[in-house]
Protein backbone atom coordinates (compact mmCIF):
# COMPACT_ATOMS: atom_id res chain seq x y z
CA UNK A 1 0.00 0.00 0.00
CA UNK A 2 1.52 3.34 -1.09
CA UNK A 3 2.02 6.40 1.07
CA UNK A 4 0.11 9.61 0.32
CA UNK A 5 0.98 13.30 0.83
CA UNK A 6 -1.93 15.42 2.07
CA UNK A 7 -3.07 18.98 2.70
CA UNK A 8 -0.62 19.66 5.50
CA UNK A 9 2.40 19.43 3.14
CA UNK A 10 4.84 22.27 3.84
CA UNK A 11 6.97 21.65 0.70
CA UNK A 12 10.28 21.62 2.54
CA UNK A 13 11.23 18.43 0.62
CA UNK A 14 12.61 16.59 3.64
CA UNK A 15 10.75 13.55 2.28
CA UNK A 16 12.33 13.77 -1.17
CA UNK A 17 15.87 13.04 -0.05
CA UNK A 18 14.72 10.14 2.15
CA UNK A 19 12.84 8.26 -0.59
CA UNK A 20 14.96 5.24 -1.66
CA UNK A 21 13.14 4.88 -5.00
CA UNK A 22 12.94 8.58 -5.89
CA UNK A 23 9.16 8.61 -6.36
CA UNK A 24 8.25 11.99 -4.81
CA UNK A 25 7.66 14.94 -7.13
CA UNK A 26 8.28 17.70 -7.87
CA UNK A 27 11.85 17.80 -6.58
CA UNK A 28 13.51 21.07 -5.52
CA UNK A 29 15.68 21.05 -8.65
CA UNK A 30 12.64 20.95 -10.97
CA UNK A 31 10.97 24.07 -12.41
CA UNK A 32 7.55 23.25 -10.95
CA UNK A 33 8.75 22.97 -7.37
CA UNK A 34 8.56 26.67 -6.50
CA UNK A 35 4.87 26.88 -7.46
CA UNK A 36 3.76 23.39 -6.36
CA UNK A 37 0.75 23.34 -4.05
CA UNK A 38 2.02 20.14 -2.45
CA UNK A 39 4.37 17.27 -3.22
CA UNK A 40 3.11 13.89 -4.48
CA UNK A 41 4.05 10.21 -4.16
CA UNK A 42 3.73 7.92 -7.18
CA UNK A 43 1.52 5.03 -5.99
CA UNK A 44 2.93 2.64 -8.63
CA UNK A 45 6.54 3.12 -7.53
CA UNK A 46 6.24 3.60 -3.76
CA UNK A 47 7.60 0.56 -1.86
CA UNK A 48 5.72 1.35 1.35
CA UNK A 49 8.89 1.85 3.40
CA UNK A 50 7.55 4.84 5.36
CA UNK A 51 10.83 6.78 5.29
CA UNK A 52 9.04 9.83 3.89
CA UNK A 53 6.47 9.85 6.71
CA UNK A 54 9.21 9.72 9.34
CA UNK A 55 11.02 12.65 7.72
CA UNK A 56 7.96 14.88 7.32
CA UNK A 57 8.10 17.73 9.89
CA UNK A 58 4.35 18.43 9.70
CA UNK A 59 2.91 14.88 9.72
CA UNK A 60 1.44 15.29 6.23
CA UNK A 61 2.18 11.77 4.96
CA UNK A 62 -0.03 8.73 5.62
CA UNK A 63 -0.26 5.15 4.42
CA UNK A 64 -3.12 5.10 1.92
CA UNK A 65 -5.14 2.66 4.03
CA UNK A 66 -4.72 4.87 7.11
CA UNK A 67 -5.87 8.18 5.63
CA UNK A 68 -8.29 10.07 7.88
CA UNK A 69 -11.76 10.42 6.35
CA UNK A 70 -11.24 14.10 5.57
CA UNK A 71 -8.07 13.30 3.59
CA UNK A 72 -9.06 10.24 1.56
CA UNK A 73 -9.27 12.27 -1.65
CA UNK A 74 -5.51 12.81 -1.53
CA UNK A 75 -4.85 9.26 -2.76
CA UNK A 76 -6.61 10.31 -5.97
CA UNK A 77 -4.80 13.68 -6.01
CA UNK A 78 -1.36 12.04 -5.71
CA UNK A 79 -2.15 9.51 -8.45
CA UNK A 80 -3.57 12.19 -10.79
CA UNK A 81 -0.32 14.14 -10.63
CA UNK A 82 1.62 11.19 -12.08
CA UNK A 83 -1.00 10.49 -14.73
CA UNK A 84 -0.24 13.99 -16.00
CA UNK A 85 3.50 13.88 -15.17
CA UNK A 86 4.74 10.29 -15.66
CA UNK A 87 7.55 9.46 -13.27
CA UNK A 88 11.05 9.40 -14.65
CA UNK A 89 13.43 8.15 -11.98
CA UNK A 90 16.99 9.28 -12.16
CA UNK A 91 18.46 8.18 -8.87
CA UNK A 92 21.79 9.90 -8.59
CA UNK A 93 23.85 10.92 -5.64
CA UNK A 94 23.02 14.44 -4.51
CA UNK A 95 25.95 16.82 -4.95
CA UNK A 96 27.86 17.35 -1.76
CA UNK A 97 27.21 20.83 -0.37
CA UNK A 98 30.12 23.17 0.06
CA UNK A 99 31.67 22.68 3.49
CA UNK A 100 34.24 24.53 5.53
CA UNK A 101 37.64 22.88 6.09
CA UNK A 102 38.07 21.38 9.54
CA UNK A 103 41.06 23.61 10.22
CA UNK A 104 39.24 26.83 9.28
CA UNK A 105 38.49 29.38 11.97
CA UNK A 106 34.79 29.64 12.84
CA UNK A 107 32.63 31.48 10.35
CA UNK A 108 30.41 33.93 12.23
CA UNK A 109 27.05 34.83 10.66
CA UNK A 110 24.25 37.09 11.85
CA UNK A 111 20.74 36.32 10.65
CA UNK A 112 18.16 39.07 10.98
CA UNK A 113 14.78 37.42 11.44
CA UNK A 114 13.70 34.18 13.09
CA UNK A 115 10.98 33.01 10.70
CA UNK A 116 11.22 29.92 8.49
CA UNK A 117 13.67 31.44 5.98
CA UNK A 118 15.98 32.54 8.80
CA UNK A 119 15.77 29.17 10.56
CA UNK A 120 16.37 27.14 7.42
CA UNK A 121 19.38 29.37 6.74
CA UNK A 122 20.70 28.69 10.25
CA UNK A 123 20.20 24.93 9.78
CA UNK A 124 22.07 25.04 6.50
CA UNK A 125 24.97 26.93 8.06
CA UNK A 126 25.25 24.62 11.04
CA UNK A 127 25.58 21.68 8.68
CA UNK A 128 28.52 23.19 6.77
CA UNK A 129 31.23 23.01 9.44
CA UNK A 130 32.46 25.32 12.22
CA UNK A 131 29.88 28.09 12.10
CA UNK A 132 28.58 30.37 14.84
CA UNK A 133 25.12 31.82 14.16
CA UNK A 134 23.35 34.65 15.98
CA UNK A 135 19.64 35.16 15.25
CA UNK A 136 18.08 38.60 15.78
CA UNK A 137 14.39 39.51 15.94
CA UNK A 138 12.60 42.68 17.00
CA UNK A 139 9.85 40.59 18.59
CA UNK A 140 10.37 38.96 22.00
CA UNK A 141 9.08 35.70 20.49
CA UNK A 142 10.73 33.86 17.56
CA UNK A 143 9.49 31.96 14.48
CA UNK A 144 7.90 34.84 12.51
CA UNK A 145 4.96 33.74 10.37
CA UNK A 146 5.27 30.18 11.66
CA UNK A 147 3.98 31.61 14.98
CA UNK A 148 2.01 34.65 13.87
CA UNK A 149 0.89 33.82 10.31
CA UNK A 150 -0.30 30.20 10.29
CA UNK A 151 -4.02 29.85 10.95
CA UNK A 152 -4.69 28.48 14.47
CA UNK A 153 -6.75 25.58 13.10
CA UNK A 154 -3.71 24.39 11.09
CA UNK A 155 -1.52 23.38 14.05
CA UNK A 156 0.34 20.67 12.12
CA UNK A 157 1.86 23.34 9.90
CA UNK A 158 3.68 24.68 12.94
CA UNK A 159 5.49 21.35 13.25
CA UNK A 160 8.54 22.94 11.67
CA UNK A 161 8.98 24.89 14.91
CA UNK A 162 9.73 21.64 16.73
CA UNK A 163 12.31 20.87 14.06
CA UNK A 164 14.01 24.23 14.62
CA UNK A 165 13.89 23.85 18.41
CA UNK A 166 15.70 20.54 18.15
CA UNK A 167 18.36 21.93 15.81
CA UNK A 168 19.08 25.05 17.85
CA UNK A 169 20.06 23.49 21.16
CA UNK A 170 23.80 23.68 20.54
CA UNK A 171 25.98 26.55 21.74
CA UNK A 172 26.93 27.45 18.17
CA UNK A 173 23.61 29.23 17.78
CA UNK A 174 22.29 32.09 19.88
CA UNK A 175 19.09 34.11 19.91
CA UNK A 176 18.75 37.85 20.50
CA UNK A 177 15.04 38.63 20.69
CA UNK A 178 13.41 42.01 21.28
CA UNK A 179 16.36 43.57 19.42
CA UNK A 180 15.50 45.87 16.54
CA UNK A 181 18.22 46.03 13.88
CA UNK A 182 18.30 49.60 12.66
CA UNK A 183 17.30 50.99 16.05
CA UNK A 184 19.17 49.03 18.73
CA UNK A 185 22.03 47.86 16.53
CA UNK A 186 23.01 49.17 13.12
CA UNK A 187 23.80 47.29 9.96
CA UNK A 188 27.40 48.54 10.19
CA UNK A 189 27.73 47.21 13.74
CA UNK A 190 26.58 43.77 12.63
CA UNK A 191 29.27 43.75 9.94
CA UNK A 192 31.84 44.63 12.62
CA UNK A 193 30.91 41.54 14.62
CA UNK A 194 30.22 38.99 11.87
CA UNK A 195 31.78 37.79 8.65
CA UNK A 196 28.37 37.96 7.01
CA UNK A 197 24.79 39.06 7.62
CA UNK A 198 21.71 37.36 6.16
CA UNK A 199 18.55 39.43 6.09
CA UNK A 200 15.53 37.11 6.30
CA UNK A 201 12.95 39.60 7.52
CA UNK A 202 10.00 38.41 5.45
CA UNK A 203 7.39 40.75 4.00
CA UNK A 204 5.68 42.41 6.98
CA UNK A 205 3.83 45.03 4.95
CA UNK A 206 0.75 44.57 2.80
CA UNK A 207 -0.38 45.63 -0.64
CA UNK A 208 -3.06 48.27 -0.91
CA UNK A 209 -6.08 48.50 -3.16
CA UNK A 210 -5.66 52.16 -4.03
CA UNK A 211 -9.40 52.88 -3.95
CA UNK A 212 -11.45 55.56 -2.16
CA UNK A 213 -12.47 54.74 1.41
CA UNK A 214 -9.76 52.15 1.91
CA UNK A 215 -8.65 53.75 5.19
CA UNK A 216 -12.11 54.05 6.76
CA UNK A 217 -12.57 52.38 10.16
CA UNK A 218 -13.80 48.87 9.49
CA UNK A 219 -11.53 48.47 6.46
CA UNK A 220 -8.38 46.52 7.34
CA UNK A 221 -5.54 44.53 5.86
CA UNK A 222 -5.46 40.77 6.27
CA UNK A 223 -2.00 41.27 7.77
CA UNK A 224 -3.59 43.07 10.74
CA UNK A 225 -6.44 40.61 11.11
CA UNK A 226 -4.22 37.52 10.98
CA UNK A 227 -1.77 39.04 13.47
CA UNK A 228 -4.71 39.90 15.77
CA UNK A 229 -6.15 36.42 15.95
CA UNK A 230 -2.67 34.89 16.26
CA UNK A 231 -1.77 37.06 19.25
CA UNK A 232 0.94 39.33 17.82
CA UNK A 233 1.74 41.99 20.44
CA UNK A 234 1.56 44.78 17.85
CA UNK A 235 -2.09 43.93 17.11
CA UNK A 236 -3.43 42.73 20.46
CA UNK A 237 -5.40 45.95 21.02
CA UNK A 238 -6.94 46.14 17.54
CA UNK A 239 -10.72 46.10 17.28
CA UNK A 240 -12.62 44.64 14.34
CA UNK A 241 -16.24 45.33 13.50
CA UNK A 242 -18.01 41.99 13.86
CA UNK A 243 -21.51 43.32 14.49
CA UNK A 244 -22.68 43.03 10.87
CA UNK A 245 -23.98 39.83 9.29
CA UNK A 246 -21.68 40.11 6.26
CA UNK A 247 -17.94 40.57 5.91
CA UNK A 248 -16.20 41.14 2.57
CA UNK A 249 -12.69 39.93 1.80
CA UNK A 250 -10.97 41.38 -1.24
CA UNK A 251 -8.82 38.58 -2.63
CA UNK A 252 -9.17 34.82 -2.82
CA UNK A 253 -5.74 33.42 -2.00
CA UNK A 254 -5.02 31.09 0.90
CA UNK A 255 -4.77 33.94 3.41
CA UNK A 256 -8.25 35.09 2.34
CA UNK A 257 -9.51 31.54 2.91
CA UNK A 258 -7.87 31.50 6.36
CA UNK A 259 -9.67 34.71 7.32
CA UNK A 260 -12.99 33.44 5.94
CA UNK A 261 -12.62 30.20 7.87
CA UNK A 262 -11.80 31.93 11.16
CA UNK A 263 -14.83 34.21 10.74
CA UNK A 264 -17.24 31.32 10.11
CA UNK A 265 -15.96 28.25 11.95
CA UNK A 266 -17.54 27.24 15.26
CA UNK A 267 -15.68 29.13 18.04
CA UNK A 268 -15.73 25.94 20.12
CA UNK A 269 -13.46 24.39 17.50
CA UNK A 270 -11.12 27.37 17.67
CA UNK A 271 -11.12 27.11 21.48
CA UNK A 272 -9.01 23.95 21.12
CA UNK A 273 -6.28 25.84 19.25
CA UNK A 274 -3.72 28.48 20.22
CA UNK A 275 -5.84 31.35 18.91
CA UNK A 276 -5.43 34.50 21.00
CA UNK A 277 -7.94 34.66 23.85
CA UNK A 278 -9.05 38.18 22.92
CA UNK A 279 -9.85 37.03 19.36
CA UNK A 280 -11.72 33.96 20.56
CA UNK A 281 -13.87 36.07 22.86
CA UNK A 282 -14.66 38.52 20.06
CA UNK A 283 -15.54 35.71 17.65
CA UNK A 284 -17.88 34.14 20.19
CA UNK A 285 -19.92 37.35 20.04
CA UNK A 286 -19.59 37.84 16.28
CA UNK A 287 -22.76 38.42 14.23
CA UNK A 288 -21.05 37.51 10.93
CA UNK A 289 -23.07 34.90 9.06
CA UNK A 290 -21.75 35.40 5.53
CA UNK A 291 -18.26 36.06 4.17
CA UNK A 292 -17.93 37.13 0.54
CA UNK A 293 -14.56 36.71 -1.20
CA UNK A 294 -13.94 38.92 -4.22
CA UNK A 295 -11.62 37.82 -7.01
CA UNK A 296 -10.75 40.17 -9.87
CA UNK A 297 -10.35 37.37 -12.38
CA UNK A 298 -12.30 34.26 -13.30
CA UNK A 299 -12.36 30.91 -11.54
CA UNK A 300 -9.59 29.51 -13.71
CA UNK A 301 -7.26 32.17 -12.29
CA UNK A 302 -8.32 31.87 -8.65
CA UNK A 303 -5.38 32.31 -6.28
CA UNK A 304 -6.31 29.73 -3.64
CA UNK A 305 -4.74 26.26 -3.72
CA UNK A 306 -6.67 23.05 -4.22
CA UNK A 307 -5.89 21.59 -0.78
CA UNK A 308 -7.17 24.68 1.04
CA UNK A 309 -10.25 24.83 -1.21
CA UNK A 310 -10.98 21.17 -0.51
CA UNK A 311 -10.69 21.68 3.26
CA UNK A 312 -13.06 24.64 3.11
CA UNK A 313 -15.85 22.41 1.86
CA UNK A 314 -15.48 20.13 4.89
CA UNK A 315 -16.33 22.72 7.54
CA UNK A 316 -19.27 21.80 9.73
CA UNK A 317 -22.11 24.32 9.63
CA UNK A 318 -20.68 26.28 6.70
CA UNK A 319 -21.89 26.30 3.07
CA UNK A 320 -19.40 27.11 0.31
CA UNK A 321 -21.32 29.01 -2.35
CA UNK A 322 -20.27 29.13 -6.00
CA UNK A 323 -22.57 30.70 -8.60
CA UNK A 324 -23.09 28.18 -11.45
CA UNK A 325 -22.68 31.14 -13.82
CA UNK A 326 -19.00 31.25 -12.82
CA UNK A 327 -18.56 27.80 -14.37
CA UNK A 328 -18.17 29.62 -17.66
CA UNK A 329 -16.75 28.66 -21.04
CA UNK A 330 -13.23 29.14 -19.75
CA UNK A 331 -13.85 26.58 -17.00
CA UNK A 332 -15.55 24.16 -19.39
CA UNK A 333 -12.63 24.38 -21.81
CA UNK A 334 -10.06 23.78 -19.06
CA UNK A 335 -11.92 20.71 -17.79
CA UNK A 336 -12.22 19.31 -21.33
CA UNK A 337 -8.52 19.81 -22.09
CA UNK A 338 -6.50 16.66 -21.23
CA UNK A 339 -3.41 18.87 -20.80
CA UNK A 340 -4.93 20.87 -17.94
CA UNK A 341 -2.67 20.72 -14.90
CA UNK A 342 -4.03 18.41 -12.17
CA UNK A 343 -3.83 21.16 -9.56
CA UNK A 344 -6.10 23.40 -11.63
CA UNK A 345 -8.39 20.50 -12.52
CA UNK A 346 -8.86 19.75 -8.81
CA UNK A 347 -9.92 23.34 -8.09
CA UNK A 348 -12.36 23.40 -11.01
CA UNK A 349 -13.86 20.03 -10.09
CA UNK A 350 -14.31 21.19 -6.50
CA UNK A 351 -15.97 24.41 -7.66
CA UNK A 352 -18.33 22.37 -9.82
CA UNK A 353 -19.21 20.20 -6.83
CA UNK A 354 -19.77 23.20 -4.56
CA UNK A 355 -21.97 24.90 -7.14
CA UNK A 356 -24.22 21.84 -7.19
CA UNK A 357 -24.49 21.43 -3.43
CA UNK A 358 -27.80 22.29 -1.79
CA UNK A 359 -27.72 25.01 0.87
CA UNK A 360 -28.45 24.05 4.47
CA UNK A 361 -30.84 26.23 6.44
CA UNK A 362 -29.10 27.87 9.38
CA UNK A 363 -25.58 27.39 8.02
CA UNK A 364 -23.11 30.20 7.68
CA UNK A 365 -21.92 30.93 4.14
CA UNK A 366 -18.60 31.51 2.39
CA UNK A 367 -19.48 33.02 -0.98
CA UNK A 368 -17.02 33.28 -3.86
CA UNK A 369 -17.53 36.12 -6.35
CA UNK A 370 -15.31 36.04 -9.43
CA UNK A 371 -14.52 38.84 -11.90
CA UNK A 372 -15.53 41.28 -9.16
CA UNK A 373 -13.44 44.46 -9.08
CA UNK A 374 -13.65 46.63 -5.93
CA UNK A 375 -13.98 50.31 -6.79
CA UNK A 376 -14.72 51.99 -3.46
CA UNK A 377 -15.15 51.23 0.22
CA UNK A 378 -18.44 52.89 1.10
CA UNK A 379 -19.21 54.89 4.20
CA UNK A 380 -18.73 58.33 5.72
CA UNK A 381 -17.31 57.77 9.20
CA UNK A 382 -16.80 54.00 8.97
CA UNK A 383 -17.11 51.30 6.36
CA UNK A 384 -20.66 50.32 5.41
CA UNK A 385 -19.92 48.27 2.31
CA UNK A 386 -17.94 48.05 -0.90
CA UNK A 387 -18.88 49.00 -4.46
CA UNK A 388 -17.87 46.41 -7.03
CA UNK A 389 -18.03 46.17 -10.80
CA UNK A 390 -18.02 43.00 -12.84
CA UNK A 391 -14.96 42.46 -14.94
CA UNK A 392 -16.47 40.67 -17.93
CA UNK A 393 -13.15 40.26 -19.69
CA UNK A 394 -9.48 41.04 -19.10
CA UNK A 395 -9.87 44.20 -21.16
CA UNK A 396 -12.97 45.57 -19.42
CA UNK A 397 -12.78 49.20 -18.37
CA UNK A 398 -13.88 50.75 -15.09
CA UNK A 399 -17.14 52.06 -16.56
CA UNK A 400 -18.03 49.03 -18.70
CA UNK A 401 -20.49 47.09 -16.51
CA UNK A 402 -22.93 48.50 -13.96
CA UNK A 403 -21.79 48.64 -10.37
CA UNK A 404 -23.15 46.81 -7.35
CA UNK A 405 -22.99 47.71 -3.66
CA UNK A 406 -22.36 45.00 -1.09
CA UNK A 407 -23.32 45.95 2.45
CA UNK A 408 -20.66 45.01 5.01
CA UNK A 409 -19.23 46.53 8.18
CA UNK A 410 -15.97 44.58 7.95
CA UNK A 411 -13.83 44.83 4.81
CA UNK A 412 -10.54 42.92 4.70
CA UNK A 413 -8.05 43.30 1.86
CA UNK A 414 -6.08 40.11 1.31
CA UNK A 415 -4.21 40.97 -1.85
CA UNK A 416 -0.69 40.09 -0.79
CA UNK A 417 2.15 40.81 1.59
CA UNK A 418 4.85 43.32 0.75
CA UNK A 419 8.47 43.72 1.83
CA UNK A 420 9.61 46.89 3.56
CA UNK A 421 13.06 48.55 3.53
CA UNK A 422 15.77 47.63 6.02
CA UNK A 423 17.93 50.49 7.29
CA UNK A 424 21.19 50.90 5.34
CA UNK A 425 20.49 47.88 3.10
CA UNK A 426 19.69 48.22 -0.64
CA UNK A 427 15.98 47.97 -1.45
CA UNK A 428 14.03 47.73 -4.68
CA UNK A 429 10.79 49.68 -4.04
CA UNK A 430 9.11 48.45 -7.22
CA UNK A 431 9.53 44.75 -6.41
CA UNK A 432 9.58 45.39 -2.63
CA UNK A 433 12.59 43.10 -2.14
CA UNK A 434 16.25 43.40 -1.26
CA UNK A 435 17.93 43.23 -4.70
CA UNK A 436 20.14 40.17 -4.98
CA UNK A 437 21.73 37.58 -7.20
CA UNK A 438 21.14 34.07 -5.83
CA UNK A 439 21.02 35.58 -2.35
CA UNK A 440 24.04 37.87 -2.64
CA UNK A 441 22.80 41.43 -2.07
CA UNK A 442 23.60 43.88 -4.85
CA UNK A 443 23.49 47.67 -4.93
CA UNK A 444 21.68 49.98 -7.36
CA UNK A 445 24.43 49.45 -9.96
CA UNK A 446 24.27 45.67 -9.67
CA UNK A 447 27.54 45.36 -7.74
CA UNK A 448 27.73 42.77 -4.96
CA UNK A 449 27.66 44.21 -1.43
CA UNK A 450 30.38 42.25 0.41
CA UNK A 451 29.21 40.17 3.35
CA UNK A 452 25.49 40.91 2.93
CA UNK A 453 22.96 38.25 1.91
CA UNK A 454 19.22 37.70 1.92
CA UNK A 455 16.75 34.81 2.07
CA UNK A 456 13.01 34.21 2.05
CA UNK A 457 10.25 36.57 1.02
CA UNK A 458 12.41 39.70 1.27
CA UNK A 459 14.70 37.98 -1.26
CA UNK A 460 12.20 36.60 -3.79
CA UNK A 461 8.87 38.23 -2.96
CA UNK A 462 5.94 36.74 -0.97
CA UNK A 463 5.61 33.48 -2.87
CA UNK A 464 5.56 29.89 -1.73
CA UNK A 465 4.81 28.20 1.57
CA UNK A 466 6.90 27.57 4.68
CA UNK A 467 8.94 24.72 3.20
CA UNK A 468 9.75 26.64 0.02
CA UNK A 469 12.21 28.59 2.15
CA UNK A 470 14.39 25.53 2.63
CA UNK A 471 15.74 25.37 -0.92
CA UNK A 472 15.83 29.18 -1.02
CA UNK A 473 18.00 29.23 2.12
CA UNK A 474 20.27 26.51 0.72
CA UNK A 475 20.90 28.67 -2.35
CA UNK A 476 21.83 31.69 -0.25
CA UNK A 477 24.06 29.75 2.16
CA UNK A 478 25.89 28.09 -0.73
CA UNK A 479 26.85 31.54 -2.08
CA UNK A 480 27.92 32.67 1.40
CA UNK A 481 30.12 29.60 1.99
CA UNK A 482 31.65 29.97 -1.47
CA UNK A 483 32.52 33.60 -0.75
CA UNK A 484 34.10 32.67 2.58
CA UNK A 485 36.18 29.91 1.00
CA UNK A 486 37.27 32.35 -1.72
CA UNK A 487 38.56 34.76 0.92
CA UNK A 488 35.95 37.42 0.18
CA UNK A 489 34.75 37.39 3.81
CA UNK A 490 38.13 36.82 5.43
CA UNK A 491 38.37 39.91 7.61
CA UNK A 492 38.70 40.46 11.36
CA UNK A 493 35.50 40.45 13.33
CA UNK A 494 34.91 41.31 16.96
CA UNK A 495 34.42 38.56 19.51
CA UNK A 496 31.07 37.43 20.85
CA UNK A 497 31.86 39.02 24.21
CA UNK A 498 32.00 42.39 22.47
CA UNK A 499 28.51 41.84 21.09
CA UNK A 500 27.24 40.85 24.54
CA UNK A 501 28.57 44.09 25.97
CA UNK A 502 26.95 46.14 23.22
CA UNK A 503 23.60 44.40 23.72
CA UNK A 504 23.76 44.93 27.47
CA UNK A 505 24.39 48.64 26.89
CA UNK A 506 21.77 49.18 24.18
CA UNK A 507 19.07 46.58 24.86
CA UNK A 508 18.45 46.03 28.54
CA UNK A 509 15.23 44.17 27.67
CA UNK A 510 16.69 41.79 25.13
CA UNK A 511 15.63 38.14 25.42
CA UNK A 512 18.04 35.27 24.83
CA UNK A 513 17.26 31.66 24.01
CA UNK A 514 17.00 30.60 27.66
CA UNK A 515 14.60 33.45 28.33
CA UNK A 516 12.46 32.46 25.36
CA UNK A 517 12.38 28.82 26.52
CA UNK A 518 10.96 30.03 29.83
CA UNK A 519 8.21 31.92 28.00
CA UNK A 520 7.60 28.93 25.72
CA UNK A 521 7.26 26.57 28.69
CA UNK A 522 4.83 28.93 30.43
CA UNK A 523 2.63 29.18 27.31
CA UNK A 524 2.55 25.41 26.93
CA UNK A 525 1.78 24.87 30.61
CA UNK A 526 -1.13 27.32 30.41
CA UNK A 527 -2.37 25.52 27.31
CA UNK A 528 -2.14 22.08 28.89
CA UNK A 529 -4.52 23.11 31.66
CA UNK A 530 -7.10 24.02 28.97
CA UNK A 531 -6.32 21.14 26.59
CA UNK A 532 -4.82 23.52 24.06
CA UNK A 533 -1.36 23.55 22.42
CA UNK A 534 -0.49 26.76 24.26
CA UNK A 535 -1.97 30.02 25.52
CA UNK A 536 0.08 32.81 24.00
CA UNK A 537 1.33 35.87 25.77
CA UNK A 538 0.08 38.81 23.70
CA UNK A 539 1.94 41.58 25.55
CA UNK A 540 5.61 42.10 24.80
CA UNK A 541 6.16 43.45 28.30
CA UNK A 542 4.83 40.25 29.87
CA UNK A 543 7.16 38.11 27.78
CA UNK A 544 10.17 40.28 28.50
CA UNK A 545 9.48 40.39 32.25
CA UNK A 546 9.13 36.62 32.44
CA UNK A 547 12.19 35.99 30.29
CA UNK A 548 14.37 38.52 32.11
CA UNK A 549 13.26 37.20 35.48
CA UNK A 550 14.35 33.74 34.45
CA UNK A 551 17.68 35.11 33.33
CA UNK A 552 18.24 36.86 36.66
CA UNK A 553 17.44 33.67 38.57
CA UNK A 554 20.05 31.56 36.78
Amino acid sequence: MAYVITQRCCNDASCVVECPVDCIRPRPDEPGFATAELLHIDPDTCIDCGACAEACPVDAIFAADELPDALTRYAEINAAYFEHNPLETTITAAPNPLRLPREAAPLRVAIVGTGPAACYSAEQLLGRGRVEVDLFDKSPAPWGLARYGVAPDHPETRGVIDQFNAAFKRDAIRMHLNVDIGRDLTHAELLEHFHAVIYAVGAPGDRRLGIPGEDLPGSHSATEFVAWYNGHPDCADRRFELSGERAVIVGNGNVALDVARVLTVDPDRLARTDIADHALEALRHSAVREVVLLGRRGLVNAAFTGPEFLALGQLDGVDVVIDPADLDAEVTAALADPETDPALRLKLNLATEYAARPRTSGNKRIVFRFRAVPREVLGEHSATGVRIERNESPGATADSPPGENLDARLIVRAVGYRGVPVADVPFDPAAAVIPNCLGRVVDALGATVPGVYTAGWIKRGPRGVIGTNRSDAEETVTQLIADFLAGDLDRPVRERDSLDELLAERCSDHVDRAGWLTVDAAEKAAGASEQRPRVKFVRARDMVDLARGAVAAR
